[in-house]
C-alpha cells in the first residue's frame, strides 16, 4: 500500500502523496521556506497532524540538528533545499522503504512491493523471517533484492540527487533517572498513570474508537479516554466502544466481564456509543488468501486477521479516525521476569534463589522451569533449544522452539542463505546482553497487529494505535526497579493500583483471561484441508526450493490435532503465511 512516493525526474526529487489517503487525513503534506514534508500517520498528536508535520519539518531543518524524535506513529519524507531526510518514529508502526544500488537511492515508498521486482527476491530475508514470531519486521532486509527497510527510530539522509549520505538512529532524548519514590508502590503507580494518560490523550481523534474486551488493559485505555473527554475542555469528540462478543465456547466466558466494563465506561460517559460485533462465527485463517496473499510482505500474524478485520470494519462504518487497543500491556505493564537474569549475571545468587521461588509459587511452575526460562535460555538461547528439542521430539512439532530451524525448512536452503546467522541475530534482538531491557524492545514488534491495520487503512481511514506501547509508557516501566513491580500472585500490580479509581472491582481483580486458542482450533478444523492443499499446489518455485512441503503439511495436521505448543504453532503460521504471500506474487504477475 503506497501512501507516499519519492522518485527522481531529470535529476530532481519528486514527492507525491496518495490522494485517497491524504483526503482521509492519513497523509499530511506541508511546506515552508525550508522545504516540504509528507508525513504518513501523526507526529505529536492525532488531532494536530498539520502542526506536528510543521514541527517535524522545522526541527530537522536546522543545520547540524540532531533533535529528539517526536512521539507518534509516523513515517516521514522531508525534502529540504540541500538534502532529503527519511524518518520513522521509534515504534515503527508505519513502514518506509528505499530502493538503492551503488550508493544511490532511486525511489522511496511506504510499499516494498511497489519498489521491488518479484523476479528478484532476497532469500536471506526469508531465513530471517522464519526465525521468529514478530508481528512486524524489524530488520533492514525486505523480500526484494535492493529494497531496504528504514528501521524504527532511524533517520536516513540523502543528497538532492539521491546519493545515500548516512543512516543514524534518531536521538530519543536522555532517559530520565528513576523517580526518587519509584521503589515505593505509590511512586511507580503515579508515574505509570501519568504516562498512560498522556499516551491515550495523544492518540484521541475527533471520533475515537476503543477496543473493549473486558480485560483490565483495554478497559483501562477506554476509561482514561472517557476521563479525558469529560475533563478536557479542548477535547470535544465522540467515543465509540468497540467489542467482539462470542455467544458460545470458552470465549463466551468473557461476556460478563465485557458487560461490566461497558457499563462502567457508559456510567462515566453516557454519550459513548457501544458497538457490539458478533464474532461467534469468526475463525482464524478465514479468508487467508486475502489477508496473507495481498500483504505488502509476509505477515506472520495473518492467521488472526479475521477477528481484527471485523472490528476494523465496524469502526470504519462509524467514521472513526483512530482505534485504540490494550495491546502491549502484558509485556510492558507487568513485572519483568528477566530481572532474574540480571541477578544471575551480577552474582546476587541468594536474591536470585529467593525471587525465583516467589515467581514459581505465583505462576504454579517449578523453580527449575523459571530459572531455565529467564536465566539459562536468555544466556544461551540456541544451545538451550538444541539441548531440549531432540529429547522431546517425537513428531514434527514436539520440541520445536523459537529460533531453531523448523524441520520443513530445507537444510540446504538454510545453509545457503544464512539461516544460522539469522537465528543468532534474532535471538540477540529478543534477549540481548541485558534481557530485562531487550524485553521492551522486542515487545514493541511482537504485541500488535499493525500490518493488518496498515493493509486496511485506505478503506477504513484510520490506523490502530496502542497506548501501552507508547515510548513514554515503555520508558516509565523500563526504569522502575523490580521491587516496585513484582507482587507475587498479582500480575500487573502497578497498573491495577494506577487505575484503582476507575476500574470496576471485578475487572480490577482479574488475574487470567480466556486465550484465543478456540479461534485457532476452529480455524484449523475449518481450513486445515484447504491449507494443506495450498501447500501442495503452490506454484511459486521458491516454495519447493525452501520447504519440504510434505513435512509442512504434517505439521499442519499435528497442529490441527492439538499437538505441539504455541511456539511451534507460531512457526507453522508464519510458514503458511509465507507460502500464501508467494502465491500472491504469482497471481499478481500479468
Amino acid at each position: 500500500m503506497e501512501a507516499v512516493r519519492l522518485e527522481w525526474a531529470e535529476g530532481a526529487p519528486k514527492l507525491r502523496a496518495a490522494e485517497d489517503m491524504a483526503s482521509r487525513g492519513l497523509v499530511t503534506t506541508v511546506s515552508s521556506g525550508a522545504g516540504t514534508a509528507a508525513v504518513v500517520g501523526w507526529a505529536g498528536s492525532v488531532r494536530d497532524r498539520v502542526a506536528g508535520a510543521h514541527r517535524l519539518l522545522d526541527t530537522f531543518g536546522r543545520p547540524g540538528a540532531a533533535p529528539r524524535l517526536p512521539n507518534g506513529d509516523y513515517a516521514a519524507v522531508l525534502v529540504y533545499r540541500d538534502r532529503i531526510l527519511l524518518i520513522r518514529d521509534v515504534q515503527a508502526r508505519i513502514p518506509l522503504f528505499f530502493r538503492e544500488s551503488g550508493g544511490r537511492v532511486s525511489a522511496v515508498s511506504t510499499s516494498a512491493r511497489r519498489l521491488g521486482d518479484g523476479a528478484e527476491l532476497e532469500r536471506r530475508y526469508f531465513c530471517r523471517y522464519l526465525t521468529g514470531n514478530m508481528a512486524q519486521p524489524h530488520a533492514d532486509l525486505t523480500p526484494f533484492a535492493g529494497v531496504h527497510r528504514i528501521l524504527g527510530g532511524e533517520v536516513v539522509e540523502l543528497s538532492l540527487t539521491g546519493q545515500l549520505r548516512g543512516r543514524v538512529s534518531g536521538s530519543r532524548g536522555p532517559l530520565l533517572p528513576p523517580p526518587t519514590d519509584g521503589a515505593r508502590p505509590g511512586g511507580a503507580v503515579n508515574a505509570l498513570r501519568r504516562a498512560l494518560e498522556d499516551a491515550v490523550g495523544r492518540r484521541m481523534g475527533t471520533t475515537t474508537a476503543c477496543h473493549v474486551s473486558g480485560g483490565m488493559d483495554s478497559t483501562s485505555v477506554a476509561l482514561l479516554a472517557t476521563r479525558l473527554l469529560a475533563t478536557g475542555d479542548d477535547r470535544p469528540g465522540d467515543l465509540v466502544l468497540l467489542a467482539g462478543r462470542f455467544g458460545s465456547g470458552e470465549l463466551a466466558g468473557e461476556g460478563p466481564y465485557l458487560d461490566e466494563a461497558m457499563a462502567e465506561i457508559r456510567r462515566r460517559a453516557p454519550a459513548a456509543r457501544p458497538v457490539i460485533v458478533d464474532a461467534g462465527d469468526v475463525a482464524d485463517f478465514d479468508d487467508f488468501r486475502h489477508h496473507a496473499g495481498d500483504a505488502d510482505e509476509p505477515h506472520a500474524h495473518a492467521f488472526r486477521a479475521p477477528f481484527w478485520s471485523r472490528l476494523h470494519a465496524a469502526a470504519a462504518e462509524l467514521g472513526c479516525d483512530t482505534l485504540l487497543t490494550g495491546c502491549g500491556a502484558d509485556p510492558i505493564a507487568d513485572a519483568n521476569p528477566f530481572h532474574l537474569h540480571r541477578l544471575a549475571r551480577t552474582g546476587r545468587l541468594r536474591q536470585l534463589a529467593r525471587q525465583a521461588r516467589a515467581w514459581a509459587e505465583s505462576s504454579e511452575r517449578g523453580v527449575r522451569d523459571i530459572v531455565h526460562a529467564y536465566v539459562i535460555q536468555p544466556a544461551l538461547p540456541l544451545a538451550a533449544e538444541r539441548i531440549s528439542g531432540p529429547a522431546r521430539r517425537g513428531t514434527v512439532l514436539d520440541g520445536l522452539g523459537t529460533f531453531g530451524r523448523p524441520p520443513w525448512l530445507r537444510s540446504g536452503f538454510a545453509r545457503a542463505h544464512a539461516y544460522r546467522e539469522a537465528s543468532i541475530a534474532e535471538s540477540r534482538f529478543v534477549f540481548g546482553r541485558a534481557p530485562e531491557q531487550s524485553l521492551y524492545d522486542a515487545a514493541n514488534y511482537l504485541a500488535a497487529p499493525d500490518l493488518l491495520s496498515w493493509h486496511r487503512a485506505p478503506q477504513d481511514g484510520f490506523f490502530l494505535s496502542h497506548p501501552f506501547l507508547d515510548p513514554e509508557v515503555v520508558a516509565t516501566m523500563r526504569r522502575l526497579p523490580a521491587e516496585a513491580t513484582f507482587r507475587p500472585g498479582r500480575p500487573k500490580a502497578v497498573l491495577r493500583e494506577a487505575m484503582a479509581d476507575l476500574l470496576p472491582p471485578r475487572i480490577r481483580g482479574r488475574a487470567v483471561k480466556v486465550p484465543f486458542n478456540e479461534l485457532y482450533a476452529r480455524g484449523l478444523r475449518t481450513h486445515g484441508d484447504e491449507l494443506i492443499d495450498l501447500c501442495r499446489s503452490a506454484r511459486h518455485p521458491l516454495v519447493e526450493e525452501m520447504f519440504d512441503v510434505e513435512t509442512l503439511c504434517r505439521a499442519v495436521e499435528e497442529a490441527r490435532l492439538g499437538m505441539g505448543d504455541s511456539y511451534a504453532w507460531d512457526r507453522v503460521n508464519s510458514s503458511l503465511a509465507l507460502v500464501m504471500w508467494l502465491e500472491g506474487l504469482v497471481s499478481a504477475d500479468p
